[in-house]
């Protein structure tokens, strides 16, 4: 397997109640190197251009206010098959019906609200990193 990067971040529900050392914790212990972080404010036209793929979907609106409505936490996270195994380290979507190691099982509240994002695929990690990463911030 080769080295990956996926982008991922930490939303405004679970820093709200200072959750982002833990996440990190959970990220790190599963063997992922965390190569570039900053806590951010999302504007809601920020959030409308980085969720335009979810235009027209009905909860893209409500998405786009949430991201919006508090600090997040980007980052870019590095180790061999990252996108697939940050996808299953988050969890499902929806907490109820996460598994119990999964960080929107520990720290999620609703479907909503579940605390984290991360990429699906590679074209996708590299648009989303590119969105809020200059090169020169990456510290591999």
């Amino acid at each position: 397997m080769a080295i990956e990067r996926t982008f991922s971040m930490i939303k405004p529900d679970a820093i709200k109640r200072n959750l982002s050392g833990a996440i990190n914790s959970m990220i790190e212990n599963a063997g992922f190197r965390i190569i570039a972080q900053k806590r951010i404010r999302i504007t809601l036209e920020q959030a409308q251009k980085f969720y335009d793929i979810h235009k027209g979907k009905p909860f893209y609106d409500d998405l786009c206010m949430f991201i919006a409505s508090g600090p997040v936490v980007v980052q870019i996270l590095e180790k061999d098959n990252a996108i697939e195994d940050y996808r299953k380290l988050m969890g499902d979507t929806n907490p109820e019906t996460a598994q119990d190691w999964t960080i929107r099982k520990k720290y999620g509240i609703s479907i909503d609200q579940n605390s984290i994002h991360g990429s699906d695929s590679v074209e996708t990690a590299n648009r989303e990193i590119s969105f809020f990463f200059k090169d020169d911030e990456i510290i591999g």
